[in-house]
């Protein structure tokens, strides 16, 4: 049975889908977790890195640093914000990265939108993605162009392709759970990533064992 970190998700949806299936799955996040809480952790998913993981999937890292949609902020910070500030929330971001790209496990998954030029020249042994998808690829009709750098693990393969191409997520009205209901995670893609990947940390897992 493989040990597997799910980190940044407070939902539990990629977490419970690996559970599931039988996995020892945990998730982790500085926010409590909406189900299972026996199975979270609520913390800093660095300081649990070394715990001898299989496998680390990062759901949702906090992006809006990295990301291409929010370049313009370093340069021109939002109302409110000094330019320090922006420099120093994008060193954060990128050092939070490093950390879960170069952690010590075998298989690795990074969630992250499209990043500028300066989140990749700050993050350790910084590589392209391995893949972009699309929820209406996996069961959702909706438009949310997510990119995956992967370690030891095969691209998604798209399971069920839908009609539907809404913006649900980029036409949320503010509010003060906005950012966490922006960040939940797509059901069919976590079920992807259970029955796809599953099977290769476990045949990893008895190689290692053998």
């Amino acid at each position: 049975m493989a040990k597997v970190l799910v980190a940044c998700e407070f939902s539990g949806i990629v977490r419970n889908a690996f559970l599931d299936r039988g996995h020892d799955a945990w998730s982790c996040d500085l926010l409590p977790t909406e189900s299972r809480p026996n199975r979270h952790i609520t913390g800093d998913v660095r300081d649990v890195l070394q715990d001898g993981w299989d496998c680390l999937i990062v759901a949702h890292p906090p992006c809006t640093r990295l990301c291409n949609s929010g370049v313009r902020w370093l340069s021109r910070p939002p109302q409110g914000k000094t330019l320090a500030e922006m420099w120093q929330q994008l060193e954060e971001g990128a050092a939070l990265f490093s950390a879960m790209w170069n952690a010590p496990i075998p298989h690795v998954a990074v969630e992250n939108p499209v990043m500028h030029k300066h989140a990749k020249r700050l993050i350790e042994n910084y590589q392209d993605f391995s893949q972009s998808i699309q929820p209406w690829q996996f069961g959702h009709g909706e438009v949310k162009r997510t990119c995956l750098w992967l370690r030891n693990l095969p691209d998604l393969v798209p399971t069920e392709i839908v009609e539907g191409r809404t913006a649900r997520v980029h036409r949320m009205p503010p509010g003060p759970d906005r950012a966490k209901e922006r960040s939940r995670f797509f059901t069919g893609i976590a079920d992807a990533m259970a029955d796809q990947w599953g099977p290769v940390i476990d045949e990893t897992d008895r190689r290692m064992a053998a």
